[in-house]
C-alpha cells in the first residue's frame, strides 16, 4: 500500500518502523492520517517477520496533535459524523494499544494533544531532552476524551489532573518523573538509545512477548479473584508452545534459541 502521510519500513532484522510524515504540519493528525494508520496497523500485525515497531515522526516534531483544519471540519458536522470520526481515532489507538509486538515511541520532537496518546499506547518511549509536551484541549474549548483512556492509565490519575486541566506544556524531565517516557536522551544519542532496547526484544521469544503484552492487559483490567483463576492457566499455555520448549532445551544445551538474533 502507498501512503500518504505516512513512512512503513521493513527491515530484515525483524524490526520495522512507522513514520508519521507530514513534517510541514509538525506531524498533526487528520481523518487521512488516521485511517493510514489503521491499514498500517493492520499490515504490521499481519506481518510475521515484524518483532518490534518504532513509531516515530519526520521533521522537528513527534505529533502536535490534530489537524485544526480537519477541527474546523468537524466543528461543521452534524454529532452523528463527530462521534464516527472520534470513533475512527479511538479504534486506531486501540489497534495500537493491542498490537502484539512491542511498540518504541521513538521521540525526535514535541508531543502535543492527539500524540500524547499515540505516546500512551507504546510499550516504550525514549524523546529527545528538548521535547515538549501538552495535552491542549482544553485551550481549544476541547477535552482529551479519545486519548483519555490511554494517558491516564500511562502517567496516573494525579499527573492527568496537573496537566489535562491547565493543558500547560511540560519538559521531558516532567515526562520522565510521571511515566510517560522511559528516557530522554541527547539528540545525537536518539537512535542509539532506541537500538539498546530493540536489541533486547530481538533476545526474546515473539510469542512470549505478545502473550506477556496481553498478560498485562489482562491483569489490569481483571479484578484479584480472576486474575488468581485465570494466570496459572496463561502460565500451562506457555509451558505447551513450541517457544518454550525450545528455550529451556537451549539453556540447558548451551545453545542460542531459534528466534535469538546476533
Amino acid at each position: 500500500m502507498t501512503y500518504e502521510t505516512l513512512v512503513l519500513e521493513r527491515a530484515q532484522t525483524g524490526v520495522t518502523t512507522l513514520r508519521l510524515n507530514r513534517p510541514d504540519v509538525h506531524n498533526v493528525m487528520n481523518l487521512g492520517m488516521i485511517r493510514e494508520l489503521r491499514a498500517a496497523l493492520e499490515a504490521i500485525r499481519a506481518d510475521a517477520d515484524t518483532r518490534v515497531l518504532i513509531l516515530t515522526g519526520t521533521g522537528r516534531s513527534f505529533c502536535a496533535g490534530g489537524d485544526l483544519s480537519w477541527m474546523r471540519q468537524i466543528a461543521g458536522q452534524q454529532r452523528a459524523q463527530r462521534v464516527e470520526e472520534s470513533g475512527e481515532l479511538a479504534s486506531m489507538l486501540a489497534d495500537l494499544n493491542a498490537l502484539p509486538c512491542p511498540v518504541i515511541a521513538r521521540i525526535n520532537g514535541s508531543v502535543f494533544g492527539g500524540g500524547m496518546g499515540l505516546v500512551s499506547c507504546a510499550d516504550i518511549a525514549v524523546a529527545v531532552a528538548h521535547a515538549r509536551f501538552a495535552l491542549t484541549e482544553v485551550r481549544l474549548g476541547l477535552i482529551p476524551a479519545t486519548i483519555s483512556p490511554y494517558v491516564v492509565q500511562r502517567i496516573g490519575e494525579p499527573a492527568a489532573r496537573r496537566w489535562m486541566l491547565n493543558g500547560s506544556r511540560f519538559g521531558s524531565e516532567e515526562a520522565y518523573r510521571i511515566g510517560l517516557i522511559a528516557e530522554a536522551v541527547p539528540e545525537e544519542e536518539l537512535e542509539a538509545v532506541v537500538m539498546t532496547h530493540v536489541d533486547a526484544f530481538l533476545q526474546c521469544a515473539p510469542g512470549a512477548v505478545a502473550a506477556c503484552k496481553g498478560l498485562i492487559r489482562f491483569v489490569t483490567t481483571h479484578d484479584a479473584e480472576t486474575n488468581r483463576q485465570r494466570t496459572p492457566e496463561f502460565l500451562a499455555d506457555t509451558w505447551e508452545s513450541v517457544e518454550a520448549k525450545a528455550g529451556i532445551a537451549a539453556f540447558l544445551d548451551k545453545t542460542e534459541p531459534p528466534w535469538r538474533q546476533e
